[in-house]
């Protein structure tokens, strides 16, 4: 095989391409307690996550993906993540602990685990919001700034923590802005925000 071509994932990531944990069979009758879809075929890359939960926990997984090998083996590695967690553990479940689980990706892969969590957590939300549960989450939902990634203004918030003060440093932490790069404006608003915000966070803390 020519180095060009050469096979450039783990062998984690190569188990769950070939063979899929939880994938939704179009035979199955999957009754799903909470559903969430994120991204769009237009973008890339599209992945439905559905759950069922019993006594707080989520009992059952199942997917769907529109993508590559790495979108494919990344929502396979967190539907097996996510079985047995607590609905406040899997919401927090975040891009690097899947790729931590998959024994990395190629960078310019990344993006395609930053969709898997977001559609589990939105997955959440709607059981959530069907049953009047309350999760503890943030005082406010998060407003989703990139639709092709589905980040949101919270994730902008951790990436500004994180020292991210520009258009490349927001998109390397958070990926966003990879699909169409529509959201560039609002998302650089958000990030002038969060930038703001924490730097009165700092004010506050030494006066």
């Amino acid at each position: 095989m020519a180095e060009s071509s050469a096979w450039v994932y783990s062998d984690t990531v190569k188990e769950h391409f070939l063979h899929p944990r939880n994938i939704l069979r179009d035979d199955e009758d999957f009754a799903a307690d909470g559903s969430g879809t994120v991204g769009s075929v237009q973008c890339g890359d599209e992945m439905l996550v559905l759950i069922k939960v019993a006594d707080g926990r989520i009992a059952d997984c199942r997917w769907r993906t529109y993508g590559c090998a790495s979108a494919i083996a990344s929502t396979s590695a967190l539907s097996e993540m996510a079985k047995g967690m607590t609905l406040g553990e899997a919401a927090r479940i975040t891009p690097k602990q899947i790729m931590a689980y998959l024994g990395g990706l190629p960078e310019a892969k990344v993006h395609c685990s930053v969709l898997g969590d977001k559609a589990l957590r939105a997955a959440i939300d709607d059981y959530a919001a069907r049953n009047g549960v309350t999760l503890g989450k943030e005082k406010r939902p998060p407003v989703i700034i990139c639709d092709c990634t589905a980040a949101s203004d919270q994730d902008i918030m951790q990436a500004a923590r994180d020292g991210a003060v520009t258009w490349g440093e927001l998109q390397q932490k958070t990926k966003i802005g990879t699909g169409c790069g529509k959201c560039k404006e609002r998302a650089m608003e958000a990030l002038d925000e969060a930038i703001f915000e924490i730097h009165h966070e700092t004010m506050k803390i030494h006066e």
